[in-house]
């Protein structure tokens, strides 16, 4: 942990040179580390105030997400610990499929002349149940879906979120309203009740974790269709397909392996989509996508993918020497 800024016998004239010596030292504390990009900034910053203002609607109309959002940016995000890992999963994952999709060619789009297809569209229209691996599927694209806003912007659905997180965002939230208000008791009571209804909503709510187990859980039942379902999702760099069943395999948030993901070495794919069955030589699409995301979190001290002498010496150091681990 590195202290903040602090020198004897001076006054700081501002909150924002203050902050701004504070990342100075954390600067000189380590100068090679990575830091974030203008873009993973933005993407990151963008993707919470959508949170926030999501989560504000959840108090009926009481809050005025526009005027909390100001007040925030001057005085900082409440809980900004809690917020920075799932903003960043969120954008950097948004990073890497945005860059996938721009270099990709799209994927082959089903013969809609062949027998089979007028018979999918029959059955469509006329309304018949899907099969359960096919609607689980659609389950998941509709999980997905509702990570984007309106427009297509990356967001977080709330009823993706973790449970704690949203009560903390929902507290913090309400107690800026009930400041604003006064902190009038008859409205304070008023508004524990709506942040009661809301929390018991949100636990209702299933979102991409539910819906990524339900469709894993049903391939499960057959190794050989859960690997080949992985594998062709691969082949299509539908991330969002591979991402889900890995992390449902692992019996972990999707967030999380969206991080494992995008931090693991080339070397370290092959044990996290282990569950999965999927042959070595099938995830060569995914180690391409993920070598070519520019300013990823490796794994690797961040050295370049072809500086394997960093690497090297990165490894060396963290399992340390014979000689050393003899002693």
């Amino acid at each position: 942990m590195v202290d903040s800024f602090s020198s004897p016998g001076i006054d700081l004239p501002s909150p924002t040179l203050s902050a701004r010596l504070d990342e100075l030292v954390q600067y000189l504390a380590a100068p090679a580390a990575g830091r974030l990009t203008e873009e993973q900034r933005a993407l990151s910053l963008g993707i919470a105030r959508r949170l926030v203002t999501e989560v504000a609607a959840r108090l009926r109309g009481e809050v005025d997400a526009a005027a909390l959002w100001r007040d925030w940016m001057q005085s900082g995000l409440p809980g900004a610990g809690r917020l920075a890992t799932t903003c960043f999963a969120r954008a950097e994952e948004h990073r890497w499929r945005e860059q996938s999709a721009q270099r990709a060619s799209p994927p082959p789009m089903p013969d809609m002349g062949s027998d089979a297809a007028v018979v999918d569209m029959a059955s469509l229209a006329a309304g018949d149940p899907l099969p359960d691996a096919e609607q689980a599927y659609l389950n998941l694209q509709i999980a997905d879906r509702r990570r984007f806003d309106a427009v297509g912007n990356p967001a977080i659905a709330i009823a993706g979120l973790d449970a704690e997180l949203f009560r903390s965002l929902l507290l913090d939230i309400a107690a800026w309203r009930l400041v604003q208000a006064g902190n009038d008791d008859r409205f304070a009571a008023a508004l524990g009740e709506t942040v009661r209804e809301a929390l018991a909503r949100q636990a209702d709510e299933a979102g991409i974790d539910q819906a990524a187990r339900a469709y894993h859980d049903i391939l499960a039942a057959d190794a050989a269709g859960l690997a080949d379902v992985a594998a062709t999702a691969i082949a299509r760099h539908d991330w969002p397909t591979v991402t889900a069943l890995a992390a449902a395999a692992h019996r972990r948030p999707y967030g999380d392996m969206v991080l494992a993901l995008l931090a693991a070495e080339a070397a370290a794919l092959p044990s996290l989509l282990a569950p999965l069955k999927v042959a070595r030589a099938a995830l060569a699409p995914l180690e391409a996508s993920l070598a070519m995301l520019p300013d990823r979190a490796v794994n690797g001290g961040g050295a370049a993918e072809d500086d394997y002498a960093t690497l090297l010496r990165s490894r060396a150091g963290a399992s340390g020497s014979p000689l050393e681990q003899k002693r």
